[in-house]
């Protein structure tokens, strides 16, 4: 099988097209012919070896990727043979793996994939879709909310626009640039804002004062944020893309963290309401930019230089 692979921790370059062994199915689990593939922003820290989330320093040489759809091509002992054939979708957690023509996961963490979405769309959902939902359930946004998304879209703010809509809740979307914020728009937010823009802190409030910040980036963005919360509003914190983690201090608007025991024992809840959510049409991820396996590297940088739009996604030809 074709895989790309990693011999060394730095930039994007050292991202190879390897060819390895077919894999073999362990028990209890399936082999998925892949199809398409999910990027984040993770899998780029974790290639420079700057941070690794909640995972280990992985050891090298390593296939990135945690997210994969495809068709089950194999299984191993103590799986039906019903499994062959399926379409699937999976998240691979930390061991990663998913740059490839093939990935192995247990049964239990694959999904079938519902009637009506694609590969790259499934795929989208697993892991991205997952985190959203956890996001707007701890949020528990009401109709008279005004809810701030950050990195609006990037892959989970058009989910998150989607879902503070469905809610009732007035929305102001944060972009960099007119073509980000255009799709920002699109996806139904009440006000987008180009935060590069010098006064895009003046017209925060046009649609209201932001009474939930659902924050992933942090830094400067996410401080003038949170003191633009109105007395017990919340901020949602869920990553500092900036680079730039922050620390709140204020009992009157509090801080809630995504990543914890209580989220990340519920993931399979997490995954299955995503992909619900996804076929009937209630958040459904904008696949941006798309790019073929060999182009992980392109990718990569797309990423780290902030010039994709909505969920990365690779796809494997056939």
């Amino acid at each position: 099988m074709y895989a790309i692979r990693h011999h060394e921790f730095g930039p994007a370059d050292v991202l190879r097209l390897e060819t390895l062994p077919d894999l073999v199915p362990g028990e209890g689990q399936v082999r998925i012919r892949v199809d398409a593939v999910g990027v984040h922003l993770l899998d780029t820290s974790i290639r420079a070896g700057d941070a690794f989330g909640a995972g280990d320093r992985p050891t090298l040489p390593m296939i990135p990727g945690r997210e994969v759809a495809g068709v089950v091509d194999d299984v191993g002992a103590g799986v039906e043979g019903t499994w062959l054939g399926r379409s699937v979708v999976a998240h691979l957690g930390f061991a990663s793996g998913g740059y490839a023509e093939q990935a192995v996961v247990d049964s239990h963490r694959a999904h079938l994939v519902p009637a009506g979405l694609d590969a790259a769309t499934a795929v989208a959902t697993i892991g991205t879709g997952r985190t959203a939902t956890a996001i707007l359930e701890l949020a528990e946004l009401r109709p008279e909310d005004v809810v701030v998304v950050t990195s609006a879209a990037g892959g989970l703010g058009p989910l998150l626009l989607q879902g503070a809509t469905t809610a009732g809740a007035r929305t102001v979307g944060l972009a960099g640039g007119p073509d980000k914020t255009a799709l920002v728009a699109r996806f139904g937010a009440t006000l987008a804002l180009d935060h590069q823009r010098p006064d895009w802190q003046l017209r925060l409030r046009e649609v209201g004062t932001p009474t939930v910040v659902l924050d992933g980036v942090a830094g400067p963005i996410g401080r003038a944020l949170y003191r633009s919360l109105a007395p017990g509003g919340r901020l949602v914190r869920f990553g500092w893309s900036s680079g730039e983690p922050n620390d709140y201090a204020d009992p009157s608007r509090p801080v809630i963290d995504v990543l914890g025991p209580p989220i990340l024992d519920r993931l399979d809840e997490f995954e299955r309401a995503a992909l619900r959510a996804a076929a009937d049409g209630t958040r459904v991820p904008h696949v941006g930019t798309v790019l073929p396996l060999s182009e992980a590297a392109a990718a990569h940088r797309a990423l780290e230089s902030r010039a994709s739009v909505g969920k990365v996604v690779l796809l494997v030809p056939r």
